[in-house]
This record gives C-alpha cells, structure tokens and sequence, in this order.
C-alpha cells in the first residue's frame, strides 16, 4: 500500500514540477521581452542645445568593447555588477558631474565653488541640478539626447578626469592607479578614452534620467545619490515588506508539511529488504570509463590550490593595489587577471569535479560501459585543457593590452561580464564540450532509464544533465555590441540558473542515487525526496533569478518579481536541520559505512553553508531596500564566498571522495588529512567571511545609506585605515583555509600513490 502511495505522489510530483517550470520560464521570458523594450534607450548622438556633437552612438557602444578589453566588472563595476576594490563608473561618474555642474553654476554666480555659497543658494542650486538632470531630453524620433551647455562643461571636467586615470598623465592620477589596482603599463589612446567617457556618461545618464512619463530613473534611482534626488522608491520599500511576509509565511507553511506530512512517509525509507549488510562497491568491478575519470580529479586539485592563491594575490592588492609585499607582482599578473582567473577558477573547479561525478557515477548506476566511452572521456579532457589554457591566456593578453583589435578581443580575449569573461570561441568551444558531456552521461544511463525500479530518479539525473548542458547555451544570447541591461539578464541565466540553479538539482539527484544504490533508502523515496526538493528550490530559483537584475535598467515589475522569489529561495533553507535529522537515519546501520563517514561530513557541511551562505547573508543583501545600498559592497562577497564554497565547493569535495572510494583503496586513507581539511576548510571559511568580508560591506553600507553610494566604494574609504585593517584580518582565516587546502591535497595525492604501492 505505501508503494502505491509514493507512486501517486511521484506522479503527483512530476506534474507539479513540469507545470511549474513551464510557467515560471515563460513569465521569465515574458520579462526578458519586457526588459528588450523598457532597457535605457543607446542615443544616436548627445549634444548641446547649441548644436555641438559630445558623444555619438559609435562612441558608447566602442566604449562598451574598450571597458569589456580592459577587464569589465573585474576592474570596478557597472550598475553595482563587479569588482569591489575599483569605484562603481556609473556612480562615480554621476556623483563628480553632478558637483562639477554645481561648481560651474556656483562660478556663473561669482562664487568660487558650489561650497562657497550661503544656505539659501546652494539649496536652490541643488534643487535646480535635480530637476535638470533628471529631465529626459531623449527624443525617441531622431535618437537624440539634448543638454545645456553647462552641463556640457560638466562633462568635460569629467572627462578629463578619466582621460588622466586612464592614460595616467597626472601624479594625482597614477596615485590613483594605484588605489583602484590598475595594470602599471596599460594605457589607453585618445580614441579609446574618449569612447570610454561616451560609456561612462551614458551609463550615468540612465541612471539619474526619469523614464518618460515616470518619477523614477531608468535604473530605479539607483544609486544612491542625494545630489540628483536618487532615493529608494515607493516599489523598492513595498516589495521589501511584501518580500519578508512571504519569506514568514513560506516557512511557516514549509516546516509545517514538512513536519507534519513529508516527514511522515520518509519514515519509509527503509529498502525491501532491509538495509544493506555491506558496501556494493565491494562487488563492483570499476570500468575503464570510471578510471578514465581520475585525470579529472587530479585537474581540479590543481585549479583549487590555483584559485585559492590567487584569491590571496588578488585580496591583497586591495592593500598595496599594484605590489605584494613590496615586489612588483603585479606588472605581469594585474588585479583585474587575478581576480578574473579567481572567479572563474571557483566555477571551474567545482564544475570539473561535478562532472567528472557524472561521468563516473552513470556506469555505476546503470551497470553498462559504451563503446568508445574512454575515447569520449579522454576526448572531452584535452578538449577543456585547451579551453582553460587558451581562454586565461586570452584574458591576460586582453587586460594587459595585446589585443588592439576589440572583436577580436570578444572572440578570443576578455569579455569583461564578471563569471561569463571567457572569448566567445571559448565559450562556444565549451558549449560543445558540455553537449558531449551530456551524450557521455546519457548514453552511460541509458541502461538504467529503461528499468522499472526507481526509474524516476535516474530520469531527474538525466534531465538535469541535459538541463546543465543547455542552460550554458544562454552565454550564447548577446554579441559585442549588446544592450548591457539584455546582456545582464541573459548573463544571470548562466549565473544563476546555471551555476546555482540545476547544477544543485544534479548533484542532489546524483548524491540520492547513489544512497539508493548503497542500500540505504528506498528508490521511490528518494525519488520523491529529490523531486519535492526540486520543486521547492526552483519555486523560487527561477524567477528569484530577478533580484540581480533590480537596478540594470528594468522595469519595476522585475523588483516585484525578484523580491518575493528570491524571499521564496531561503524558505527550503528553514527545513535544513530535517534534513541533517534525516540524513542521520541513513548513515551508521553498519560498519562498512565508516568508508563514507567523509563524504557524508562535507555534505553535512553543505547543508550548513546552505543556511548561513546562502540563507542568512543571502537573504540580507536580497531585499530591494537592502540590494539598493548594498549592491556591489563586500556583504555581496561575504555572501558570495560563503555560498559558492561553502554549498557548491563542498558539495564538489564531497562528491571527489566518493568517487575516491572506487579510484583508490579507503582503507589506507589518511584520516587525519582528512580531519584537518575538513575542519581548517570550514573554520577558515566562517574566520574570513565574519572577521573580514561582513565587517568590510557593512561599514560600506553605513556610508552608503549616510552619504551616497560612491563614497561607499572611494579610494579614500577602501584605503581608510580601519579598512585596510579589516582587509588584513582576511589573514588568520586565509591562513587557515589554506591549510585546509593543503592537507586536502595532501590527502589527494597520498590516496593515488597509496593505491599504486599495491
């Protein structure tokens, strides 16, 4: 009887999660539509009321291509989205013109500055600036933006400000450099910055100009920025509060089912027979495929101790900008390389050791080795070298210069979209690279797809593997001259719906699997298990994807969207601690599971991290009112190392010692290496995520939310002693971790010699 019934709720299951996901992709790309229409218009040219041509449309979309050469979100940031150590452009920009202006209106009226005014005057030319510069002049039949002479000379002083840092003509600006960690020898031409201020400005303008017939600026009012009336907005205060009922409301109502009706049948999950009286690795002969697999994991050692250095490197310039420790590091490797290669070290590691899982588990799962499968394995293997070899050294050549031709830079060198910076070759070449993956782990499971038992979640195995390789396809949706705002929602599918999104769906399914296969629980449990955590994680995943596209130049219906769905991602997190209750049952029926007492401890980690990364310091940036003088702060990287290590990394590490179980011989592991990486990773994670990171955004966002947001990310607050100081407690933890790293690899290495000794 209890069969039928999880074969009801499995049916049940399906259906809910296929209708859901129709629904939930059609509504985000309804909004991706919306988001083409409502996007800040791209001027045709911007000139004076008197006729004289500043920038025409050639000039911000060649300042879009010099910005991505130069390193993009790794070298500052645009609308809050990219390195934190350089200012935010679009902010820095608006806050220097809107005092420039007040300046220049100041001298019109005999005084020396815009401070040097009485009360009443400078109130009166602080309200006449707002009105001026949030007026929109766009005019949609010629394409053209219309401003005052004054403003114009605004601009240039702006200008000229940035043609100094750029091409470093001053000591004022190579000090400045220096600050914002610029590559010592990078200069730009005259053309190139002069494209690059057109970028600049145009930013800028979206950000403090009100959309036709609105009250709010094309990018919501943000930033904040008193001088030019950019507040928080009636929408952002409404759909924060909305966002925190919903939040209440969806884990009082989780935890309750939870508690009361799911808890209830996964008592059950005892198998037919009983739980297994011995490990089933003990009878299964390992396949050439599955060895072929080892390579894999010897590569991610490698890309983990390399991310983990440079993430070292590129913290520490944040302190010296363009040296560490005296020694002139950076003129080969300069901050926007090193902070590049250390974001995408962190994907690639953890998605090469993900998919090294898949392609070991398939055959395991299914009993079956294809033809040519260790051909394919070995194939795909060169294949991502040649990738990562030649995407890095594309991305170095680019920042530091060498590609003088900006296509040719798209295709092959920086395309400055922080977490999608890959040439577009590249990414097309792993496009192709993931298909093949795809056909490897399919046709592996093929086998096991057409049993009766436990049918559906091998299905869910597979549908996310399908899911992984398509999604990255949406790296593919923008071209070198497109819209920021469009290439920013389809930059965030890749982010968030691939990298957080089903790569967390795959690795659940293939974790359950695995526990199905042990003898651990029950096929139809774990299948309903893994189908309602889907259905719950992507409820709000999906159109949660919204909370990083607020302020990008969308419209308002995206923050309602995105509050209330990202709210809706924190609710499975309430229930985590079930979860762990429910995992414990699973583990210690007998002493053959002492094999995967490790394994099971980096999962445990996960479910940790899962609460306090992704939970806690993911709901406190989450929040409209709180992204808006959050943005592009360090709680959004205290959040961020938290998450991506804490859920994905350890997940990754989890899944590395269960394949180890096959790979090499368990019973000479070395458990103290173990021990101490396990322990060091965490607690050296949580020393430099609360000791450094958090305390770093929140004075930021104090200044932020008192002054504005551009004094938030200044060279004189991020250089500020207090700051530095901070940046140099990152120490201790990093010091930690690092032996948490070393005595991984440690472990890594002794296993596999171990194994050959015999």
């Amino acid at each position: 009887m209890a069969n039928y019934a999880h074969l009801f709720t499995l049916r049940r299951l399906w259906t809910v999660l296929v209708v859901g996901l129709v629904a939930m992709f059609s509504v985000l790309l309804f909004f991706g539509r919306e988001i083409y229409h409502a996007a800040p218009p791209t001027p045709e040219v911007v000139r004076t009321s008197e006729g004289r041509t500043l920038f025409v449309r050639s000039d911000i979309q060649r300042g879009q291509a010099v910005w991505q050469a130069m390193g993009g979100m790794q070298q500052g940031s645009i609308w809050g989205h990219g390195g934190y150590l350089a200012p935010d452009w679009s902010a820095d920009w608006l806050h220097r013109e809107a005092t420039a202006l007040l300046d220049i209106r100041a001298k019109a009226e005999g005084a020396g500055s815009h401070g040097a005014l009485n009360a009443r005057e400078r109130a009166s030319n602080a309200a006449e600036l707002r009105v001026d510069m949030r007026r929109n002049t766009y005019d949609p039949r010629t394409g053209a933006i219309t401003i005052a002479p004054d403003r114009a000379a605004a601009i240039a002083v702006v200008q000229e400000h940035y043609r100094d840092l750029y091409q470093a003509r001053t000591p004022e600006a190579r000090a400045l450099r220096v600050d914002y960690a610029f590559p010592v020898h990078t200069r730009l031409s005259d053309a190139d910055a002069q494209a690059l201020t057109a970028f600049y400005f145009w930013t800028a303008w979206a950000a403090t100009t009100e959309r036709p017939g609105k009250t709010i600026t094309y990018t919501s009012n943000w930033p904040h920025e008193p001088l030019v009336g950019n507040g928080p907005t009636a929408a952002v205060f409404l759909w924060s509060m909305i966002s925190i009922i919903v939040l209440l409301g969806g884990i009082g109502a989780l935890v309750w089912y939870y508690a009361r009706e799911f808890d209830a049948w996964r008592a059950d999950g005892t198998p037919d027979g009983g739980f297994a009286a011995s490990d089933f690795m003990d009878s299964v002969t390992v396949s050439p495929s599955m060895l072929a697999t080892r390579k894999y994991f010897w590569v991610v050692m490698a890309l983990f101790g390399a991310q983990v250095l440079l993430g070292i490197v590129t913290a520490h310039y944040q302190v010296e900008g363009q040296g560490l420790y005296g020694l002139p590091f950076s003129e080969m490797l300069p901050y926007a390389v090193t902070r590049t290669w250390h974001t995408q070290l962190a994907v690639l590691w953890i998605a090469t050791a993900w998919l090294a899982t898949g392609l070991y588990v398939a055959p395991l799962l299914s009993g079956h080795e294809p033809k040519f499968q260790v051909w394919g394995i070995n194939f795909l293997f060169v294949s991502l070298l040649i990738i990562v070899v030649g995407a890095f050294a594309g991305q170095w050549a680019a920042v530091n210069g060498f590609f003088k031709d900006l296509t040719a830079n798209f295709w092959f060198g920086h395309q400055g979209y922080e977490y999608t910076d890959f040439g577009r070759f590249w990414q097309i070449y792993l496009f192709i690279g993931l298909m093949l993956w795809v056909v490897l782990v399919l046709r592996a499971l093929w086998p096991a797809l057409r049993r009766k038992g436990g049918v559906s979640l091998v299905l869910l195995v597979a549908v996310s593997t399908v899911s992984i390789g398509l999604l990255f396809g949406a790296s593919l949706m923008w071209g070198e001259k497109t819209h920021i705002s469009i290439m920013e929602y389809w930059r965030w599918w890749v982010v968030h719906l691939w990298v957080e999104g089903v790569f967390e769906v795959f690795a659940t399914a293939i974790v359950s699997a695995l526990l199905v296969r042990m003898g651990l629980v029950r096929p139809s449990v774990a299948a309903t298990s893994v189908l309602f955590a889907t259905i719950v994680f992507l409820g709000g995943g999906v159109l949660g994807t919204f909370h990083h596209l607020y302020f990008s130049g969308t419209p308002i219906g995206v923050i309602a969207l995105g509050s209330v769905f990202s709210a809706l991602e924190v609710v499975p997190l309430a229930v985590v601690g079930f979860e762990a209750y429910n995992r414990s049952k699973q583990e210690g029926q007998h002493d053959w599971e002492a094999v995967y007492r490790w394994p099971f401890r980096f999962f445990a980690a996960v479910l940790f991290w899962n609460l306090v990364g992704a939970g806690l310091l993911g709901f406190l940036i989450n929040s409209p009112i709180a992204l808006y003088y959050m943005q592009g702060l360090n709680t959004t990287a205290s959040h961020g190392h938290a998450a991506l290590f804490g859920v994905y990394g350890m997940l990754g590490l989890g899944l590395i010692l269960y394949c180890l179980r096959g790979l090499t011989d368990p019973s000479r592991w070395n458990q103290r290496a173990l021990s101490i990486a396990f322990w060091c990773l965490n607690i050296g994670l949580g020393m430099m995520t609360l000791l450094s990171l958090l305390p770093q955004g929140l004075w930021q966002t104090y200044v932020s939310f008192n002054d504005h947001y551009a004094a938030a990310r200044s060279a004189e607050l991020m250089h500020h002693p207090i700051m530095e100081g901070l940046v140099w407690g990152r120490v201790p933890g990093d010091v930690v971790f690092a032996i948490g790293v070393g005595a991984f690899v440690v472990f890594f290495v002794q296993a596999f010699f171990q194994r050959k000794a015999n």
